[in-house]
């Protein structure tokens, strides 16, 4: 953008070049009273540069020059900021701008500058393409060889279907276009590579499904009957009394655990059977298939492609001398002494659970000014242990670009013509009753800022999940963008460009490829745990590892008002809770509660000691972050007083100055089959969609219908002897999320979270694992993703 004096008279500081009129009657409004010398053709362009730099009042951000005094930069001595802009840099002072304004800092946000393209993020691993390599082929053979098995037993099949040799079978290449993504008719699974098809209809099945027909149990493709959830409307939702004639939807009584429907599955595909030669008929017209011929096997690549792969690693793996997956010991840790014990006085560590007779509760925590190039293979033995990884810092290693959610909507670039209602509005989660609602973007972001509450008083926490959509945002926010892909540490995994340990970077160019990301979450929060409506996300496991960067945070402090109305509303929930999750009457003795069958206290509170549990949560939270003995004297007297976490004192203040912005529960791989026994168990006293009740269970976690309070987990470890990695991310921390992991998150302040998704070699494993059990779960069920491609 040229910003000398012409000789017509005007400047040339273009104004935004965005058509609108208003922009540019903005722009020659500026130009009034700026004080350019009559005589300006006349000036040489020394002179020009130094009008410019020294007399010139058009601020670089608004575009205007009536606005008072502006602060020039001295380092290209081009550029100016009026007073009233510098709110949009609140990290920066006057000086820091004088000396090197955001745009020679590569962080200016006015529009014209949001609206460039972000420099590309390359990475500086390629020296290191080599031993990478090695390191990839030694984890990722095991699979390939399965794979590769798994596809010669087909072909023998084929070859006794025929009746010829297996190395005389000729495949037929399917066709596939480019930006066609082929998936099992049956199980919905991506198909890699053989998979058998119908030659009239076009039916395709994958070689897993093959072999559960074979065997008799064809398990993926099920079909269940999803039971709706009764809306009661906005009375029910805070405990107050409905009448069950008013609801909705079907009968509030009628609520049962899931029952299974295998029997009527196997019923429905019992009429389809494969063969005594192993051949199978394509499936009938109520199956989605034509009912004439057999499926014949065919492959997504030429020949035996994976075979001859499988045979020239071997060969390589072999000359090189590689082993099985490389094993990393506590001994060879940094983050332990010679004795294989957590080296307590590591800096690197944070505590995140007291689990007995381990030696993981502590999580590998550097910061990213720090990673040397030699730290990879110390995350390597976190990560390759199943463990999460936090960075803090990570904004550091970026320009500065502002995260804060206006700048965000102003950088927004509409790639398509689209009418100006749908501009100013967004759909968003309202995380109390799970419904859907649509929000103007300005009221939304003010709600992110001052917090939003409904007629009831209640903080409103609202989630906007990903904004813009994760395809686009790199077209829609490419400053953002770029600024995003800087900052994450690790790049051997996470960029997802050239990533040399990120397998999602291995896909061939022209293929249709899984959205990996990024992926941003701008949701509210509220320091105090409501027990409704403040789970921002709930238990889930992804498909892939992720890393979540928490970008921007603001506080909503509560009035004393509406603490009270909050606390009036939660003896209501308490009330409605033993009522209909425990069949208990509001006055029950919680001491002959506690021998109840799936209830041992945990989520009623009494009328008078109402409010400590989610005060209990705030303070264990937090109590990683202090010494132990400054946090029990915080919660002894909370407790003696019965006051609330926003009126103890200064001691609670010293636990509020932690920079938290999102609470993450975190379990262990090896305790997710304890996890789940747990949620059937106690299913019946968690809420769901209208704030009903779970009514039925297809799978536990996947479902992602559970959020664990304080009070589950304080009872899952007394039953079961487990405990999740429980930390807060704080501003600028980077969270490295293991594929497998199961996870949950709870926002204590308004959040703006950006995630992106990879594949690690060392969890193509638990990748593989979790796409064997989304492919069992009923066609309609909620999770649908599928990443399986990626493993290929």
């Amino acid at each position: 953008m040229q910003e000398e004096v012409a000789g017509n008279g005007k400047s040339s500081e273009k104004p935004e070049e965005d058509g609108s009129l208003g922009t540019i009657a903005k722009a020659k409004y500026s130009l009034r009273d700026s004080g350019v010398p009559k005589n300006e053709e006349s000036l040489r362009d020394a002179d020009r540069k130094k009008w410019i730099a020294e007399k010139s009042l058009m601020c670089h951000q608004c575009q205007r020059n009536d606005k008072g005094r502006v602060v020039r930069c001295k380092s290209c001595k081009r550029k100016r900021f009026c007073i009233p802009c510098l709110k949009w840099y609140p990290n920066m002072s006057e000086e820091a701008i004088a000396d090197a304004c955001p745009v020679c800092r590569g962080n200016c946000n006015c529009k014209s500058c949001l609206r460039m393209l972000g420099p590309l993020v390359e990475s500086e691993e390629q020296g290191q393409s080599i031993p990478h390599s090695r390191y990839l082929l030694q984890t990722l053979l095991p699979y390939i060889k399965q794979i590769s098995q798994e596809q010669m037993k087909e072909v023998a099949i084929e070859a006794n279907i025929q009746g010829v040799l297996p190395e005389q079978i000729q495949l037929t290449q399917a066709v596939c276009r480019k930006d066609e993504r082929v998936y099992c008719n049956n199980c919905r699974t991506s198909i890699v590579d053989f998979h058998r098809s119908c030659p009239n209809c076009n039916y395709d099945l994958c070689l897993t499904c093959c072999c559960e027909i074979r065997d008799g149990h064809l398990q993926g493709g099920r079909r269940e009957i999803f039971k709706e959830y009764v809306d009661n409307g906005s009375l029910y939702l805070h405990g107050e009394p409905v009448d069950p004639s008013s609801s909705k939807v079907g009968n509030p009584q009628e609520y049962s655990p899931k029952e299974s429907n295998s029997q009527e599955q196997s019923a429905v595909t019992s009429g389809w059977k494969a063969n005594e030669n192993g051949s199978i008929p394509c499936p009938p017209e109520d199956l989605d298939g034509c009912g004439n011929g057999l499926l014949e096997l065919r492959c997504m690549f030429r020949g035996h492609a994976l075979v001859q792969l499988t045979q020239k690693a071997e060969e390589i793996a072999k000359d090189l001398n590689l082993g099985h997956d490389p094993q990393f010991s506590n001994q060879q840790c940094p983050c332990y002494n010679s004795m294989g014990e957590v080296n307590i006085g590591n800096n690197n560590l944070r505590k995140a659970a007291s689990r007995e007779d381990t030696t993981d509760n502590y999580l590998y925590c550097p910061k990213a000014k720090d990673i040397q190039s030699g730290d990879l293979e110390h995350f390597q033995r976190h990560w390759a242990n199943g463990e999460p990884v936090i960075v803090s810092n990570v904004l550091e290693n970026a320009t500065g670009l502002s995260w804060e959610p206006m700048v965000m909507w102003r950088a927004f670039r509409q790639i398509k013509n689209t009418k100006h209602e749908l501009q100013l509005e967004v759909k968003a989660l309202d995380c109390l009753d799970w419904s859907e609602v649509v929000v103007n973007i300005h009221q939304f972001f003010r709600g992110y800022t001052d917090g939003r509450f409904d007629a009831k008083s209640w903080p409103q926490i609202l989630k906007l999940k990903d904004w813009p959509p994760s395809n686009e945002f790199e077209k829609l926010l490419p400053r953002h963008y770029a600024e995003f892909l800087c900052c994450l540490p690790f790049k051997e995994y996470t960029n997802p460009r050239s990533g040399l340990l990120n397998i999602a970077t291995k896909l061939p160019k022209k293929s249709l490829t899984p959205d990996m990301g990024p992926k941003s979450y701008i949701a509210y929060g509220v320091f105090q745990e409501l027990g409704r409506g403040d789970s921002v996300t709930r238990l889930h496991c992804d498909m892939s590892d992720a890393v979540n960067v928490l970008t921007h945070t603001v506080e909503v402090k509560l009035s004393h008002e509406q603490l009270t109305s909050i606390n009036k509303a939660k003896k209501r929930h308490s009330i409605q809770d033993q009522q209909e999750l425990y069949g208990m009457n509001s006055k029950v003795d919680r001491n002959k509660s506690s021998d109840r069958d799936g209830f041992q206290g945990g989520g009623v509170v009494e009328q008078g000691q109402d409010g400590y549990s989610s005060l209990n949560d705030n303070i264990l939270v937090r109590e990683s972050e202090m010494e132990s003995g400054k946090a029990k004297m915080v919660q002894e007297e909370c407790w003696d007083n019965g006051r609330s976490s926003k009126t103890s004192g200064n001691k609670i203040e010293e636990l509020e100055a932690v920079e938290g912005g999102a609470v993450w529960d975190i379990f262990r791989r090896q305790d997710v089959p304890k996890l789940q026994d747990y949620l059937k168990k106690h299913f019946r006293e968690f809420r769901y969609v209208h704030c009903r009740p779970v009514s039925q269970v297809f799978h536990p976690i996947h479902d992602q219908s559970f959020f664990l309070t304080m009070d589950h987990k304080a009872k899952l470890k007394k039953e079961y002897g487990i405990e999740p990695w429980t930390f807060v991310q704080k501003l600028g921390e980077a969270v490295f999320i293991p594929a497998g992991c199961p996870h949950q998150v709870r926002n204590v302040k308004s959040c703006i979270k950006v995630a992106l998704d990879f594949v690690s070699p060392e969890n193509v494993g638990e990748c593989v694992r979790l796409t064997e059990e989304f492919r069992v779960l009923p066609r309609d069920h909620r999770t649908n993703e599928d990443k399986l491609e990626v493993c290929a």
